[in-house]
């Protein structure tokens, strides 16, 4: 059963630039794993900093596959070390199921 992950970051107008390749480096090695479906990445308008990424995978297994992999946490310390706060995550399966 396919499951949508939400990963929220707070991220500072003076450090976006600096996270902006790292996220793209996680997302395109996100997608070379075996479960991954698709993902975006949206800025919020009503809370500038905030952004939220919208991850699709086949399975939960999948995606705490790719969650506990060191090459992904070493690239999410790295940006939580840029931006000073955790990287929050929330599983989401689609009602009914």
């Amino acid at each position: 059963m396919a499951v949508k992950i939400l990963i929220t970051r707070s991220i500072g107008q003076e450090v976006a630039p600096a996270i902006r390749p790292l996220i793209i480096e996680l997302r395109a090695h996100a997608m070379k794993q075996t479960g991954y479906i698709s993902g975006e990445t949206l800025k919020c308008i009503d809370r500038p900093g905030e952004y939220l990424v919208i991850s699709t995978w086949e399975s939960v297994d999948d995606w705490n596959k790719w969650l506990n992999s060191q090459e992904r946490k070493i690239l999410e310390d790295k940006i939580d070390i840029i931006t000073g706060k955790p990287t929050e995550y929330a599983t989401y399966v689609q009602l009914g199921n």
